[in-house]
């Protein structure tokens, strides 16, 4: 079990005894999205991630999406990318962009999402085009 937790640090150089512990419960979900799309992905990173993204606000998950998408779009692992994106798009139900996007991603995954992105892509249109009223 401990060489699981400390898979993601192996490849890192020693660090001088002064040096923090890697502690990926202390990042930012930037951070640790960059993590899980790079070589230091571990369970521990998975956690915290999960943990980060789970409270994270919208705005937030946006950014980290938007950064690491365009840093590496096949980086973050499928699993982080659709929690990060159904908890925005949770938060934000109405923001026609999002869903779009968030479909498109789903899309490009899929197919066994297509159907919900489908609805995403379709709440968007209602949306748009004021079918669909708005929650309170």
């Amino acid at each position: 079990m401990r060489a699981l937790l400390d898979r993601g640090t192996r490849d890192r150089p020693e660090k001088s005894a002064d040096a923090e512990p890697f502690a990926p419960e202390c990042m930012s979900l930037l951070e640790l999205a960059r993590l899980l799309a790079g070589r230091e992905y571990s369970e521990r990173v998975a956690s915290a991630y999960v943990e980060v993204v789970t409270f994270a606000s919208a705005d937030e998950i946006v950014a980290m999406l938007e950064v690491t998408l365009e840093e590496d779009w096949i980086g973050l692992p499928v699993w982080a990318r659709n929690l990060a994106f159904r908890l925005a798009c949770l938060q934000r139900p109405e923001d026609v962009e999002l869903l779009r996007v968030a479909a498109s991603d789903l899309h490009a995954f899929g197919p066994d999402w297509d159907a919900i992105a489908a609805e995403l892509h379709s709440r968007a249109d209602r949306l748009e085009a004021g079918q669909e009223e708005s929650l309170p």
